[in-house]
């Protein structure tokens, strides 16, 4: 009987965190949701419970090193490595201001939950994803993170102002490139994905519907996450990609 892999999802109590986390408990996966609020967590995994997916909550505030460095003692002392770790958690403060007016301390509180929180989680759970026989590293980027994508003309992010999301989210990729070339001799493969536009409350309002705007479902957005998660043979690594194929970085 194959070991059962312990996947840790930032930002896992709801949209595409929690989609995943559904998905790939489906396949058998022991979920740990991370998450920074302890009532939505807890929500979270009584629902992956009563779909029948084994789950723990993990509290986990991605810019308070302490709750970091705690989860992954309590990981360690529980299951003693970890087999995926996605980068899940991310904010978009910038409300497409544009550059010459968008403050840097807005910048800051995107950098500091998009790259900082997500370098400070590798960091920590590195000596556990070691452990593991074969692991994962998966960071949650964005499109509008691609620097070639932002200076081709003919993409529709051309025009796009958001300074602080995408420049931390071009920063995520760096981080993915960089631990990929480090961990290039181990068992350990490291990945960006961009989920795109996903009807979810960080996707933004429908303000005439007042409902979740978005031009895909969760369970699309989730799709190449969970791909490359329940990849077997893990030979992917230093990629950026989406459900429709390879993207430049």
């Amino acid at each position: 009987m194959a070991k059962q892999l312990t996947t840790l999802i930032t930002g896992a109590d709801k949209g595409i965190g929690f989609q995943t986390a559904l998905e790939l408990g489906k396949r058998g996966h022991h979920v740990l949701v991370g998450a920074r609020d302890v009532g939505r967590g807890k929500e979270a995994v009584d629902r992956l419970t009563k779909n029948g997916i084994t789950a723990d909550l993990l509290k986990i505030d991605v810019t308070d090193r302490t709750t970091i460095q705690v989860a992954a003692s309590q990981v360690m002392t529980k299951f003693g490595y970890l087999d995926v770790l996605i980068n899940n958690a991310g904010v978009a403060l910038d409300q497409h201001q544009p550059a010459s007016k968008l403050s840097t301390e807005v910048m800051q509180n995107d950098f500091k939950v998009n790259f900082f929180g997500a370098v400070d989680v590798i960091q920590a759970f590195l000596p556990l994803l070691k452990k593991a026989d074969t692991a994962k590293i998966i960071n949650v980027s964005s499109n509008m993170g691609s620097l070639g994508l932002a200076t081709n003309s003919a993409s529709q992010f051309y025009g796009v102002n958001s300074l602080g999301y995408q420049a931390s989210k071009a920063a995520l990729n760096f981080a993915t490139i960089c631990f990929a070339k480090e961990l290039a001799d181990t068992t350990i493969t490291v990945n960006s994905v961009n989920p795109g536009w996903t009807a979810t409350e960080f996707g933004g309002r429908d303000l005439k519907q007042s409902i979740p705007s978005g031009m895909q479902s969760v369970k699309t957005g989730a799709a190449q996450i969970v791909k490359l998660a329940s990849d077997p043979e893990n030979k992917i690594t230093m990629t950026f990609t989406e459900n429709q194929g390879t993207l430049p970085w």
